[in-house]
C-alpha cells in the first residue's frame, strides 16, 4: 500500500507581503492569509485524511489552528517540516534570498544550513511516515524548501534547478509515499495538484 500526502504552504503572511523571506522567524499571518487558512480547511473538509503534520513554526502553526478549529482530526508539530534556516539572514528580503539562493545548495547559510540539509531533515520525516501511516491520507502544511525536497525524494527532482527556479504557488499537490519507504530509491509518479 502507499500513503497519499497533500501538500500545503503556509498561508500568506506579513512577512510575504513585505517582500521577506522569514525563515526560522516565527512569522504571523496576515488578514489575507487568515482567510486563505480557512479556504485550505474547507478545501480538505471532505478529504480522505487521517492528520495533519505540521511545522513548529509559528505561521505554519497558526494556518492549521484557522484551518482545523473545532475537529477530532490530530495534528501534528514536527520541526523537520521546519523552512530552510536562513541563519543570520532569517528575515532578509525575498530579492536577496533568491540572488543567493544557489550558493546555499550544500554550503549552510551563515549560522544556519543548507537546503541539502533540509531534504536529509525531510527523508527522516518521511520514512517515519511510511513505517506508521501506511494505507492513508495525511496533510503536510510547511514551506517550499519542503516542496523541494519532496520533489527531490518522491519525485527524483533536481535540487539545483528547483532552488533555481521561481517558486509557483498553487492550492496544493499531492504525492505518493510508497508504505516502509526506506528514503533511498525514487518514485516517479509525479506531484500533482490537488
Amino acid at each position: 500500500m502507499s500513503i497519499t500526502i497533500f501538500y500545503e504552504t503556509h498561508a500568506l503572511t506579513e512577512d510575504n507581503e513585505a517582500g521577506n523571506a522569514t525563515g526560522w522567524l516565527p512569522g504571523r499571518l496576515s488578514a489575507a492569509g487568515r482567510g486563505f487558512a480557512r479556504a485550505l480547511g474547507e478545501r480538505y473538509a471532505a478529504a480522505d485524511i487521517a492528520a495533519v503534520f505540521v511545522s513548529d513554526l509559528a505561521r505554519a502553526v497558526e494556518t492549521a489552528a484557522i484551518a482545523f478549529p473545532d475537529t477530532l482530526l490530530p495534528v501534528h508539530r514536527d520541526a523537520r517540516l521546519r523552512e530552510c534556516n536562513y541563519g543570520t539572514l532569517n528575515g532578509m528580503p525575498v530579492t536577496q534570498l533568491a540572488a543567493v539562493r544557489a550558493q546555499h545548495l550544500d554550503e549552510p547559510f551563515p549560522a544556519g544550513e543548507s537546503y541539502r540539509e533540509v531534504v536529509a531533515r525531510t527523508r527522516g520525516f518521511l520514512r517515519e511516515l511510511a513505517a506508521a501511516w501506511d494505507g492513508r491520507g495525511v496533510l503536510l502544511i510547511s514551506y517550499s524548501a519542503n516542496r523541494w525536497a519532496l520533489d527531490c525524494l518522491l519525485n527524483g527532482a533536481d535540487l539545483a534547478a528547483l532552488i533555481e527556479a521561481p517558486f509557483g504557488w498553487q492550492e496544493g499537490w499531492r504525492y505518493v509515499l510508497p508504505a516502509g519507504w526506506a528514503g533511498d530509491e525514487r518514485v516517479t509518479t509525479g506531484a500533482s495538484p490537488t
